[in-house]
């Protein structure tokens, strides 16, 4: 498929003046999501499950279909194991809180990286301190990259539960989960790996994988927001209490007890986000119909134009120029305030990220507030990139004119 063909797919790219450089933020979507989320709507909306008439029949093919899926998209070993959530958020939450309060003991450590997004941070660091546990960072080594000498010496110290994101959202870089995953789980920890940013640039299986749990938000891979998966080992997710309650996640209820449905459902209290279920499995369709070699090759000579354009460029400083990065790179602009530096590219109809991107602590590591954050998805293009690197060239220009 010819790039030109993709792009076509995409309605939101037909806008005048629109260079979309904020993938890693949220994706654009298909027409394949739209149509897909429409036609339920329009022929199948009803709510799903225990429904005796032929639109709630239809609602349920659809949205376990859709668990269906994303079980193949993931290589999930078996459908139970899929959750829908809101988000990874969401899948931190109800990790952090159901997992968390089931085996975290006072002073038992719980390993992050340095990288991580406030939502694995903040919903662990609380689950810490309700048990009495400790929250210790994976430190940066000199280059930005994920100190492995660290890791190994944070390893020794058994902790309960190591949490890795798989691509940096703010910086790009990807995590050596092929090497650090099973040192963590020889150690003896509970895996978890953050996906939201990988999912859309590589394909992921699971059970090669090796982790315990994986996250992942359905609008950063170009389906709807409001909809992400919770993948985790069956036994785990078996053993593990409910995270919220109400309908559909119970067995029986009584005003004395109440006992709890199976899996998926345990974890799926009330009427969940169905027309988006239907649109994530659309997305991942869409993925799947794809080569995605030849997708991740494209987005990578992108990035590489994308960094070799600002290095040309004085006063400019990259934080993530790694080889090996995926879908993102994070810069500054001497002398300019991040958000400055977007306003003129939005001026010039470029939009990038512009701000601490959800990693305070990284943003600290770094020693700045902020970051300019340019990202790319498979529907991006070279003049794009090309455009991109001008504008900040010429804010330059002007900047180093200006006489004030």
């Amino acid at each position: 498929m010819s790039l030109d063909t993709l792009r076509a797919q995409f309605p939101a790219l037909q806008q005048p003046d629109l260079i979309y450089l904020d993938n890693a933020a949220t994706t654009q979507k298909p027409t394949a999501v739209l149509e897909a989320m429409q036609q339920f709507y329009q022929a199948d909306n009803a709510n799903v499950h225990r429904g005796a008439h032929r639109l709630s029949a239809r609602a349920t093919r659809a949205f376990e279909g859709a668990r269906d899926t994303l079980a193949r998209f993931i290589n999930a070993p078996e459908r139970e194991s899929v959750l829908f959530t809101r988000g990874t958020t969401e899948a931190m939450n109800l990790l952090a809180s159901s997992l968390g309060g089931q085996q975290l003991q006072a002073g038992d450590l719980i390993l992050i990286d340095t990288w991580a997004h406030h939502a694995s941070i903040v919903p662990w660091q609380q689950a810490a301190q309700r048990a009495g546990a400790r929250l210790c960072p994976i430190p940066l080594d000199k280059a930005g990259q994920l100190d492995e000498a660290a890791y190994l010496a944070l390893l020794a110290q058994q902790p309960r539960v190591v949490i890795l994101t798989q691509v940096a959202n703010a910086l790009g870089a990807r995590a050596p989960l092929s090497r650090w995953l099973p040192l963590a789980r020889a150690a003896g920890a509970i895996t978890i790996v953050d996906g939201a940013q990988g999912i859309a640039h590589d394909s992921v299986d699971v059970q090669a994988l090796g982790c315990d749990f994986y996250a992942f938000s359905g609008h950063k891979m170009y389906g709807p927001t409001g909809i992400g998966v919770l993948w985790g080992r069956k036994a785990l997710l078996e053993a593990m209490p409910p995270y919220q309650f109400g309908g559909e996640m119970i067995h029986k209820v009584s005003f004395e007890q109440s006992s709890f449905n199976q899996l998926p459902f345990k974890f799926e209290a009330g009427t969940p986000a169905i027309a988006e279920a239907v649109g994530l499995a659309a997305a991942a369709q869409w993925l799947m119909a794809q080569d995605r070699a030849a997708l991740a090759a494209h987005e990578s000579v992108l990035l590489t134009r994308a960094r070799t354009g600002l290095t040309s460029i004085e006063g400019i400083t990259l934080y993530s120029a790694f080889e090996d990065n995926a879908g993102s790179l994070a810069f500054n602009v001497e002398g300019e305030h991040h958000q400055d530096v977007g306003i003129w590219l939005d001026q010039a109809g470029i939009a990038v990220r512009c701000g601490h991107h959800c990693c305070q602590p990284l943003m600290a590591a770094l020693g700045v507030k902020g970051t300019c954050r340019v990202s790319v998805a498979a529907y991006n293009t070279a003049a794009e990139i090309d455009a991109f690197v001008e504008a900040l060239r010429d804010m330059r220009e002007f900047l180093n004119d200006d006489p004030l």
